[in-house]
């Protein structure tokens, strides 16, 4: 199955993002953060925007020189990478597809760790007369966020059903839950939030990876730029440490962790804690289980040609990153 050209056009201008100036930096204690979010802009989200909330992460970077966090909230993958290429970010926290795409096209990063696995996705049809089972996709069409995990998802899932869709549209998710009321696509790939969402209005969901596809679950990636990693060496074992102890708080403040993540996803309670799970916390910055799925969905990337380089995960890995923070060797 062809990638749709929109993705081959992002990735373009990625690269030639890579080769203009970069951006001009923040302080030198300034550590500049883009994550992807919809709801609350320009804020720290999931268990470190959970921790810096409670005031207890900027005493964790302390220790790299880090005294103050200046956050970039992103729509999806694609346009995190563009910022990275361009300069005005350090770190990156994102789904394992685009972060795999922009290594693999140049993009001077790094991996740091594995934050989440076991990220579930669905495809979920529109209501009136829409397809009721994977292979009724045949010949229709599907929005999706190209270049996101999602999008890697409902590639993978069409593609071993053997189902070649009339048209695969990028479009946001507020575009695609739109699109579907008015009948305007037939289906759209969607995370599990707005799933859970869409079928509480009466949508149903023709595939769900975790119950069809679990070897297409994502995961969520944290990648820091080369060109701040040469200056600042003890980035990788701080930030691994801050993600270990926010995953701990988290955990321990399960209740308190899912209405944070409710309030800044923008999703009612109800939805946010049937869709966000403990395990899909790892305790270790590289779990057995996060490292098969990225490998996996490398291979998938690289079969469609979206990779100008392939390259082995361990040489992705930024220096010391397996055993900074007592992660699995």
């Amino acid at each position: 199955m062809k990638i749709p050209k929109i993705l081959a056009a992002g990735l373009l201008v990625l690269g030639a993002a890579a080769c203009g100036s970069s951006a001009a930096a923040g302080g030198s204690g300034t550590l500049r953060v883009g994550v992807i979010g919809t709801a609350v802009g320009n804020k720290l989200n999931r268990t470190v925007g959970f921790l810096d909330e409670r005031g207890e992460l900027l005493p964790e970077l302390k220790a790299a020189g880090i005294d103050k966090i200046q956050v970039a909230t992103f729509q999806n993958g694609p346009d995190l990478n563009q910022a990275l290429a361009g300069g005005s970010l350090d770190i990156g926290v994102y789904g394992d597809t685009p972060a795999l795409i922009g290594r693999g096209q140049g993009l001077p990063t790094r991996l740091v760790s594995l934050n989440s696995v076991r990220l579930d996705a669905a495809i979920v049809a529109k209501k009136d007369g829409g397809p009721a089972s994977l292979k009724d996709l045949e010949g229709k069409r599907i929005g999706v966020q190209t270049g996101s995990y999602i999008h890697r998802y409902l590639l993978g899932a069409l593609q071993q059903a053997g189902v070649k869709p009339k048209q695969i549209i990028h479009m946001y998710t507020p575009a695609i839950i739109a699109a579907l009321e008015k009948n305007a696509i037939d289906a759209g790939g969607l995370v599990s939030a707005d799933q859970v969402a869409e079928e509480a209005k009466g949508y149903r969901s023709v595939d769900v990876a975790s119950r069809d596809h679990p070897d297409l679950l994502g995961t969520s990636a944290t990648v820091v730029t080369e060109k701040y990693l040469s200056g600042h060496k003890d980035i990788v074992k701080v930030w691994q440490r801050a993600e270990s102890k926010a995953t701990r708080v988290a955990k321990a403040n399960w209740p308190a962790y899912t209405a944070y993540v409710a309030r800044t996803g923008g999703y009612a309670p109800q939805v946010t804690i049937k869709t966000t799970l403990k395990e899909q916390l790892p305790d270790t910055p590289f779990p057995p289980e996060g490292l098969k799925l990225l490998d996996g969905t490398k291979g998938f990337l690289a079969g469609q040609k979206l990779l100008k380089t392939d390259f082995p995960i361990d040489s992705w890995l930024a220096p010391g990153a397996r055993t900074a923070a007592g992660a699995t060797p």
